[in-house]
């Protein structure tokens, strides 16, 4: 196994405890299905998450991405964590590593796990104000597949709130390291569980800001971020006109639908093209 850094855009998260909960999180049309053993197991269940959650994986034909999100590295459940996972049978495609503040963290989880014929994803979850601090070294471990936003914990650090606004500047700090860095970013989940219009408005701008997809606790949300972060028709259609008025141009300005267009929206155009036939 490879990783395979097509990251998919609904991310849905599922408690490694309730295994009554694995088969939904794995047909809820989500791109990539994590079990958590970390912040939604207490202390006393860690040892029974760990022996639990292998059954996630233990699937012939999986309809997605099988991750888990582990302890942190810091701590002696984390170390468990990655001594469990080295001896599962079933193993997980991809792995979340929470409190990252230092690429070493990934360099470990790589060096415990990675074997013959298995090296899984690895992602970070980025968290913390020391690990947007370190976000330059921590997007350049060669092993990271991608990041992901820690909203909740990140706005406890600092004692903000939740709310859009408020959490303006890490998300954009975090997408342009990850662009420099030339891997996928991942937005938090929205935790207004019961009200799609929070959601939608949500995903639309971590789309509008550059994220690649979207986490979410609740398999009714997969749905709407699924919508918001595909290609629609009309999307498709401007960008194969750009691309078209490119091409008579000879790659030079001009114009479509009267607006000014020139290298950088030929160059987006055709990503967004080039994506849309991959996924049909």
């Amino acid at each position: 196994m490879t990783a395979s850094h097509q990251p998919g855009r609904a991310w849905i998260i599922t408690p490694g405890l309730n295994q009554g909960r694995f088969a939904s999180a794995r047909k809820s049309g989500a791109a990539v299905a994590v079990v958590d053993i970390e912040d939604s197991v207490a202390l006393p269940d860690k040892q029974t998450a760990r022996t639990t959650s292998e059954a996630f994986f233990a699937l012939p034909d999986p309809p997605c991405t099988l991750g888990i999100r582990i302890n942190s590295l810091t701590t002696v459940d984390g170390i468990q964590d990655l001594a469990a996972l080295s001896a599962y049978t079933a193993r997980p495609d991809l792995i979340v590593v929470p409190k990252v503040e230092s690429p070493r963290d990934i360099e470990l989880v790589a060096a415990v796990l990675d074997a013959d014929g298995y090296t899984p994803d690895i992602w970070a979850l980025i968290e913390s104000p020391r690990a947007f601090n370190a976000l330059p070294a921590i997007t350049g471990a060669p092993r990271l597949g991608g990041v992901i936003f820690g909203s909740a914990d990140y706005a406890a650090s600092v004692r903000c709130g939740l709310g859009w606004e408020a959490l303006h500047y890490a998300r954009s700090a975090l997408i342009n390291a990850a662009t420099a860095a030339n891997i996928p970013a991942i937005d938090a989940p929205t935790w207004e569980l019961d009200d799609p219009t929070v959601l939608r408005q949500d995903a639309e701008r971590a789309k509008e800001i550059g994220f690649y997809g979207k986490g979410c606790v609740h398999p009714r949300h997969v749905q709407v971020i699924n919508d918001v972060f595909t290609p629609t028709t009309e999307e498709i259609t401007q960008a194969r006109a750009i691309v078209a008025a490119a091409d008579a141009s000879g790659g030079t300005v001009t114009t479509v639908d009267g607006q000014m267009r020139g290298t950088p929206f030929f160059n987006r155009a055709r990503t967004l093209i080039a994506e849309a036939d991959r996924t049909r």
